[in-house]
């Protein structure tokens, strides 16, 4: 009977136990402040008096054309190209995270971090937005750049650069860019009004730009297809007309999303390609506030909107897979970023519900705000280690993470303490197919995440679950500032 015993403690409750203790251990606040540092290691350009992570230095130094200057931004992953249209969608979320819950980041004292993090976002976009109708889409090439493996700092491939224009739209990019230059005008607002005035200047132009010259910023920029091809361009100008009309409450924007001929339907994710669900939950909030009837396309935004979040929170007519171990599956590629925002909107919808004393009534039951939030602290719970594998998938987060994380600066020594430049094959021989851990800590990094198994393999060469984007965190930063206190 003792051996029996024994063994049901082993298999049974001790990992119940293990499990218990790191859900209790899961410092919201914490992990909010490592969020924020990441986009300090992820900064492309002079790095301020105040960056906190020192084994960055300054790096492309000389990105732009000769006319057009195109220094700083954010390198998007594990790689050292700027792409704009994850970039915009990265600063559109950090902002919706801070006009929702400002007070929540000042309680944490993480709100100027935060401020930092968006507004190193929003001035690269701005030097992007050289003329009306002009709007750079990256730097870098992008084949090139994945044929290399070396730091930020030593860069020696081509730092092309790419643009949309009138002959060669983009209104994907331009809508996401116009969100979140919108956005950032309403985080600033009153923290900085003539900087703010100058946000909002711009993302009323790019939406015209947009507007009046249709078309997938891919189609027009086929280099970047590979990496971060649009599948379409309505959902971002349905997203920009959102953000607009929160900043202006101008009646064009509410005209525009009361006569479009898509409203999105029900979508099976929220991505920096898809963002239709944010459109719905923006549109959502005029109905749930009482500015507009609950008809036409704005019963039409609310409807799906809520079809979303109830299949999120499985109980809805289409649920999303959930792995054994509780995490929300959407794609083998990533995943982390598709729960990461999927827990964002919840969130978000939750309060929205809670302050128009609303439920939400989803085909399998009644959902109150309480519900919301708890089904999102459950995903992030299981990113910060309570999962099969008591892992935390954000770095540098507990005592157990990945440490051979998908990064081209964080695998390879610092500069500042061995300044020998590092070349672009050199940095695979000597450091890529090291069997170590990275010598720099990406601290507050999301990587790509477990496969449908729960199952993770902490190997560098594994980029589908190993890499971190600064897509993917953005939205968490939002979730873990409101679940903090």
């Amino acid at each position: 009977m003792a051996a029996i015993r024994l063994l049901y403690l082993s298999f049974f409750i001790l990992p119940l136990l293990l499990l218990l203790r790191v859900v209790s251990s899961a410092d919201n606040s914490a992990a909010l402040t490592k969020s924020l540092l990441y986009y300090e290691a992820q900064r492309s350009g002079k790095l301020p008096d105040n960056q906190r992570v020192q084994w960055r230095g300054d790096s492309a130094l000389k990105d732009g054309t000769n006319d057009v200057q195109l220094v700083g931004g954010y390198y998007d992953a594990g790689d050292n190209v700027k792409f704009g249209l994850p970039m915009a969608y990265t600063i559109t979320m950090l902002a919706w995270g801070v006009v929702e819950y400002g007070s929540k980041f000042e309680a944490n004292n993480e709100l100027q971090n935060a401020l930092d993090a968006i507004r190193w976002g929003t001035d690269y976009l701005l030097r992007a937005h050289s003329e009306p109708n002009v709007l750079f889409a990256g730097v870098g090439d992008p084949v090139a750049d994945h044929d290399c493996w070396e730091r930020p700092e030593d860069m020696g491939t081509p730092r092309t650069v790419y643009k949309v224009d009138e002959e060669h739209p983009g209104s994907d990019l331009a809508g996401e860019t116009a969100a979140a230059l919108a956005a950032g005008f309403i985080v600033f607002t009153e923290r900085d009004r003539d900087y703010a005035a100058k946000l909002l200047s711009h993302s009323r132009q790019i939406f015209d730009f947009a507007i009046n010259h249709q078309g997938k910023y891919s189609d027009s920029i086929p280099a970047v297809g590979k990496f971060y091809s649009s599948s379409g361009f309505q959902d971002e100008l349905l997203w920009a007309a959102a953000w607009l009309l929160r900043a202006t409450a101008d009646e064009e924007y509410m005209n525009y999303l009361d006569d479009a001929d898509d409203t999105g339907g029900a979508r099976s994710m929220f991505s920096w390609d898809d963002k239709y669900v944010g459109a719905q939950i923006l549109a959502a909030k005029n109905v749930l506030d009482g500015d507009v009837e609950d008809s036409g396309n704005w019963a039409g935004f609310k409807d799906q909107a809520e079809e979303y979040i109830c299949n999120c929170v499985q109980k809805g007519n289409n649920n999303v897979v959930k792995t054994s171990g509780g995490l929300l599956w959407f794609n083998e590629w990533a995943n982390l970023q598709y729960t990461a925002s999927a827990s964002l909107a919840m969130v978000i919808y939750s309060d929205y519900l809670r302050v128009s004393g609303n439920a939400l009534s989803c085909p399998s039951g009644l959902v109150n705000p309480d519900d919301l939030i708890a089904f999102a602290k459950s995903q992030v719970e299981y990113i910060l280690g309570a999962n099969p594998r008591n892992m935390s998938y954000m770095v540098g987060f507990g005592s157990n993470y990945p440490q051979k994380v998908h990064h081209r600066g964080s695998s390879i020594v610092s500069i500042k303490k061995d300044p020998t430049k590092v070349g672009c094959k050199d940095g695979y021989t000597n450091w890529y197919s090291k069997n170590e851990p990275n010598p720099n800590v990406l601290d507050g990094a999301i990587v790509g995440g477990p496969d449908k198994s729960d199952n993770y393999n902490d190997d560098r060469g594994n980029f589908q679950q190993a890499e971190p984007a600064i897509a993917t965190v953005a939205p968490l930063v939002g979730v873990l500032a409101r679940i903090s206190s």
